[in-house]
């Protein structure tokens, strides 16, 4: 491996300064929770914590063993993805992991002398593994630490996440360019991938929606791609996340396509664009999650509500907070203070109260010391398509 940083070659690489931190951080957080070792798990492409604390992206299924100063243990299957993890996690031991991996794991916890103790336990292991876990140790769940720990992001971080941001405004600039009336939601999936595949991104997600404006029976993104294609006189809403490894940017936004945006839709976007201009004027360190929703009011004011999610933490995970507006609140706002560092999705995704219509914008956004910072380029408003 030669340097650091998204474009060191073969592959990008955080410092070991970096990934120190991120070290120093867990065991803080293992020594308050009374643990000695902890197992990190991911599998299917999920389970963030083990990238980040080994530099390996789950594949097939990972089982990280960490113990402060120690050599830490990744166990990787499949067999013929070792070599790869090897390269990526140097730090680590490398091991396959076996046709029981968490049978692997206990072994090793047993030499380290982990037996009957308190073991941590970040990522979602299988209910029949956490028992054959739990009848060797007693697993204590770290996963809302691991959360805590990714609220705020380190410099090296963000210079990471402004490259998944930009891959993200390639994406939805190649949706505004090539998408025309004829192009269905599948296709639409193509362009944006061909966006970032080729500058080393991959998807998170992207989904869409498109429906008549003068006839509209959808408010909200689909995260299935119809066969529908598009046709003049549609509005068409979208969610865009390309990732650079693990650090993902968020676009939302609506398009008219062959047309003007009849008057419901302009009024809709409208108090989409006023309750995200609010939202992004208020976000700062110090201010609570009932405030940001207090600043979306503009919303109900107008008649109108939301579907999605209004504001919720990114990068690292879904996470808190997790806001509604006043008039779609699944759980009360949760006692939670914004601190500089914290990257957020601001994602007013205005409808009627019928449900039939709605429009979708929105970005991440850096809370700093002066407030909140676009980590996106890509112009704002209500698009036009062809």
């Amino acid at each position: 491996m030669t340097g650091v940083g998204p474009e060191a070659a073969p592959y990008p690489r955080f410092s070991d300064a970096e990934m120190a931190r991120r070290r120093r951080a867990l065991a803080a957080e293992m020594e308050a929770a009374g643990v000695e070792h902890v197992i990190v798990y991911g599998a299917d492409r999920s389970g963030s914590a083990v990238g980040w604390l080994t530099r390996w992206p789950v594949t097939r299924e990972a089982l990280a063993i960490v113990r402060p100063g120690e050599r830490d243990l990744l166990l990787v299957n499949f067999y013929n993805h070792v070599p790869n993890a090897r390269r990526l996690a140097a730090e680590a031991e490398v091991r396959w992991a076996g046709p029981r991996p968490t049978a692997s794991a206990i072994k090793e916890l047993r030499r380290r002398g982990g037996a009957g103790s308190r073991v941590g336990l970040i990522g979602r292991l299988g209910y029949r593994a956490h028992a054959e876990l739990a009848a060797f140790a007693e697993p204590v769940p770290l996963d809302a630490a691991y959360s805590r720990l990714r609220l705020r992001k380190s410099d090296e971080e963000i210079t990471w996440l402004s490259v998944g941001a930009s891959l993200t405004d390639r994406a939805v600039g190649a949706l505004h360019e090539e998408a025309a009336p004829g192009v269905d939601e599948r296709e639409l999936g193509n362009i944006v991938e061909r966006a970032y595949v080729g500058r080393g991104g991959t998807t998170h997600i992207h989904y869409f929606g498109a429906t008549s404006m003068a006839a509209p029976e959808l408010s909200v993104p689909a995260q299935w791609p119809a066969a529908r294609p598009l046709a003049s006189g549609d509005a068409l809403v979208c969610e865009v996340s390309a990732s650079f490894w693990d650090y993902t940017g968020q676009l939302l936004r609506t398009f008219a396509v062959g047309a003007e945006p009849t008057p419901l839709y302009r009024e809709l976007h409208d108090v989409a664009d006023a309750a995200f201009d609010a939202i992004v004027e208020r976000l700062s360190p110090g201010v609570t999650a009932m405030e940001l929703v207090e600043a979306s009011a503009v919303i109900e004011e107008a008649g109108f509500t939301i579907r999605d999610d209004l504001v919720h933490g990114f990068v690292g995970g879904y996470l808190p907070p997790v806001l509604g507006s006043r008039s779609r609140t699944l759980e009360e706002a949760p006692d939670f203070t914004f601190e500089s560092g914290m990257t957020v999705v601001v994602q007013p995704n205005v409808v009627t109260a019928d449900e039939r219509a709605g429009v979708q914008t929105g970005e991440l956004v850096l809370v700093t010391d002066a407030g909140a910072e676009r980590l996106h380029e890509y112009e704002r408003g209500i698009l036009r398509l062809g």
